[in-house]
């Protein structure tokens, strides 16, 4: 039942695809009116003035030059002409240091507010101060302290992917049942021992939760963080393109970050499911 029910969304997705990839070739091949110009300025216009020809690239045209970057996803012409393989080396190179350093942060702190009442009504008005910040208003001020904007990147990343991961290890934590905790006590097991063995396996599930979602939004904030800083990433190229007109790069851009992104979703749901056992 299960394969059958795989088997038929497969199916149902490729058709979904094609009708996509139909209705855009054929919103594409459409033409306009021409425009009468000198042979100088009709090479800057292109073929949307010369032609009367869509300006937004069908997917032929993508599918070509996202073959070229598939080809030579490595090659390195100088600071604005690298390959989308570095360009995203240099974006998940990003995210990862800046969720790892999260990681590092949130996890202890939030078992020690899920299992101190103590700790969590002394530190929630700070977490529910500096949670609805957007990261991105943390990078002036990382910029002009920290001085490097690959550096600030990293601590944008790690903003965002902070309060996910700490608010569902609270809650986590803080859920476990009391009863499993009772025994662990009554058994007289210290309270290191109780969070590695008692309270981490019973809140894994909802830790790896909030990983996930870190992950999405640190894969969300990468891309706008590079616009701002400049230099390298996704982000980056994405505005290096745009600037240079040209907008099959961009398109394929997008959908880079959309498949890297689901990777790394994919990744962490796999993590989750190995943690998760029905009760």
């Amino acid at each position: 039942m299960a394969k059958s029910l795989t088997l038929r969304a497969a199916l149902v997705s490729i058709l979904l695809f094609l009708s996509f990839i139909g209705v855009w070739h054929l919103a594409t091949r459409g033409t306009g009116a021409t425009a009468a110009m000198s042979p100088e300025y009709a090479k800057l216009m292109g073929l949307t003035a010369t032609q009367g020809k869509s300006a937004m690239p069908g997917p032929l045209d993508v599918g070509a030059k996202l073959w070229e970057h598939l080809r030579h996803p490595l090659y390195d012409n100088g600071p604005n002409d690298k390959g989308l393989g570095i360009q995203l080396g240099y974006s998940i190179a990003r995210v990862a240091a800046g969720y790892l350093l999260a990681v590092i942060v949130a996890i202890p702190l939030g078992f020690l507010i899920g299992m101190s009442p103590l700790m969590s009504k002394a530190l929630d008005p700070f977490i529910q101060v500096l949670k609805p910040i957007s990261p991105l208003a943390w990078m002036p001020l990382a910029l002009y302290t920290i001085k490097d904007s690959g550096l600030s990147a990293i601590f944008v990343i790690f903003i965002c992917s902070i309060w996910p991961m700490l608010l569902n290890t609270v809650f986590g934590v803080a859920s476990v049942r009391k009863e499993w905790v009772n025994v662990a006590r009554t058994l007289e097991v210290g309270t290191v021992r109780r969070a590695f063995t008692v309270i981490l396996p019973a809140a894994a599930p909802t830790i790896l939760t909030g990983m996930r979602i870190s992950i999405g939004i640190a894969w969300l904030v990468i891309v706008a963080a590079e616009m701002l800083v400049g230099g390298t990433g996704i982000g980056y190229f994405v505005w290096n393109e745009w600037n240079n007109l040209s907008i099959v790069n961009v398109i394929i851009a997008i959908l880079s970050i959309g498949v890297v992104g689901m990777l790394l979703d994919q990744i962490l749901a796999r993590f989750t499911r190995l943690v998760t056992f029905p009760e």
